[in-house]
C-alpha cells in the first residue's frame, strides 16, 4: 500500500528489453532502506525491488504492467517519482493507493493559477473516468492530488511549489503521458452496490 506522497525522485540507469518483459534498473537515495522482495512505486506501479545495492534496486516489469502503463516508454536517464511502501505506523498524508495503475492519461494543457500550477489530463477511457470526481482523489504519476475540475474528457488538478520541486509533475508538459490511478474505494462501493 501507498499514500502518493513521493520519497525520492530516482533515475533510471539502465533498461534492458526482452521478450519476456523489461528489467528496471533505479538509482535511488533510498536504496539503503530496501530489502529484496519490497514493494516500491515507481510512477505509481507498485514493482519488487530486487538486486538491490548501495546506489539503487532493480525491478522486472512484465507484459500486463507494461500494457496499462507508461514504465514501458522509460529510457535510461528519466527521472520517477518513487515511494516506498506505508508502514503500518506510518500517517496517512495522501489517500489510499494500491500502485495498480488503471490507465493512462496524457496532459492536454498546462496553464499558471497564482503559485501554483494547473495540469489538465485528457482520459481516452470513459469507463476510468467515471471514479474521478470534483474534489476526490486521484493518483497522477504516483502522486496522490486533488481533482480540482472534471469533464466528459479529463480533470485538472492544481500543483503547488512543493509538489512541482518534489516531483516529475512540475515538468509535465503537454503531450506527456501519466500513470493514473483512481481512488479504489470507488470500485469497490460500485463493485458491492446491486445494479
Amino acid at each position: 500500500m501507498f499514500t502518493g506522497l513521493v520519497a525520492d525522485l530516482g533515475t533510471v540507469a539502465a533498461v534492458d528489453a526482452t521478450a519476456d518483459g523489461v528489467r528496471l534498473t533505479l538509482a535511488t537515495r533510498h536504496a539503503g532502506e530496501l530489502r529484496d522482495g519490497d514493494s516500491v512505486a515507481v510512477d505509481g506501479v507498485c514493482l519488487t525491488a530486487t538486486a538491490i545495492d548501495a546506489g539503487g534496486f532493480a525491478a522486472d516489469v512484465m507484459h500486463e504492467t507494461l500494457r496499462r502503463s507508461t514504465l514501458g516508454d522509460l529510457q535510461a536517464g528519466a527521472r520517477v517519482n518513487l515511494e516506498l511502501a506505508l508502514r503500518a505506523t506510518d500517517r496517512l498524508g495522501g489517500h489510499i493507493m494500491q500502485g495498480h495503475v488503471d490507465g493512462v492519461g496524457t496532459v492536454a494543457a498546462v496553464r499558471e493559477d497564482g503559485f501554483a500550477r494547473v495540469v489538465t489530463v485528457r482520459v481516452d477511457d470513459a469507463a476510468l473516468l467515471r471514479y474521478v470526481v470534483d474534489k476526490g482523489s486521484i493518483s497522477v504519476g504516483g502522486v496522490s492530488l486533488t481533482v480540482a475540475r472534471v469533464d466528459d474528457a479529463g480533470f485538472d488538478v492544481s500543483l503547488i511549489p512543493e509538489t512541482l520541486q518534489r516531483t516529475t509533475l512540475g515538468d509535465a508538459a503537454a503531450g506527456a503521458r501519466v500513470n493514473l490511478e483512481v481512488d479504489v474505494v470507488a470500485k469497490y462501493v460500485e463493485k458491492l452496490l446491486p445494479r
